[in-house]
């Protein structure tokens, strides 16, 4: 069975011919995305303005020193994700989007890979991210996928970095680990401890140590 792809729909509003915005820490978190899905598979990065695909290229050039594994394929798109599925192919029901308020939570069953005692629709293809760059407190930009009508996930109440949000859907839908989160207990169509292989084990709103006297707490997980 073919492996999911994944699309980051690049929400920045930007002129065309608009200069490239990404400040170094966006593009590592782009590049980062390569990492978390991994060889076999291939992230599409969508709606890009001609300057920032120019600098995606670019950053995606040389692969990050620190990390060894192999990182997936990406295509980089000038195009929306609805053309680009219409010129793919791709019927809409098959592409899921990650919805902070979707009804229901991504499930081990949602790519068709393992199996779930809760009866799911169809598995789907893609996973559709709003690629975002620093949202604090959150405006709900991903309104504007969600009007278009695709089928939705969430993955908890806590907000995510764009960049985890993907990682954590390729572990649950990928490698089985379901999302384990107590507030879901009970949810309709929520995994169960009897769904997956094991549980995600979560760090909310993590502290990072910079040195003698100096941490940050971050917003997000």
């Amino acid at each position: 069975m073919a492996r999911p792809e994944y699309i980051i729909e690049h929400m920045e509003e930007e002129e065309p011919d608009a200069p490239a915005n990404f400040p170094p820490w966006a593009l590592l978190e782009y590049r980062h995305m390569l990492y978390h899905v991994g060889e076999g598979s291939t992230v599409h990065f969508t709606s890009l303005s001609q300057a920032s695909l120019d600098e995606l290229a670019k950053a995606f050039a040389a692969p990050l020193p620190t990390l060894t594994q192999k990182r997936a394929k990406f295509e980089l798109h000038a195009k929306s994700v609805t053309t680009l599925a219409k010129e793919r192919g791709w019927a809409m029901k098959y592409i899921c989007l990650l919805d902070p308020k979707a009804p229901y939570a991504l499930s081990v069953a949602d790519a068709g890979v393992h199996p779930s005692s809760v009866a799911h629709d169809h598995p789907f293809t893609h996973f559709l991210f709003g690629g975002i760059l620093g949202d604090h407190p959150p405006r709900d930009r991903t309104a504007s996928l969600r009007e278009l009508g695709f089928p939705s996930r969430h993955l908890g109440s806590v907000q995510m970095s764009t960049d985890t949000a993907l990682g954590v859907t390729k572990r649950v839908v990928e490698d089985g680990l379901r999302l384990g989160l107590a507030e879901l207990t009970g949810q309709d169509k929520a995994d169960t401890q009897l769904d997956g292989v094991a549980a995600l084990t979560w760090v909310d709103r993590p502290t990072l140590e910079f040195g003698r006297g100096e941490s940050v707490r971050t917003l997000f997980c």
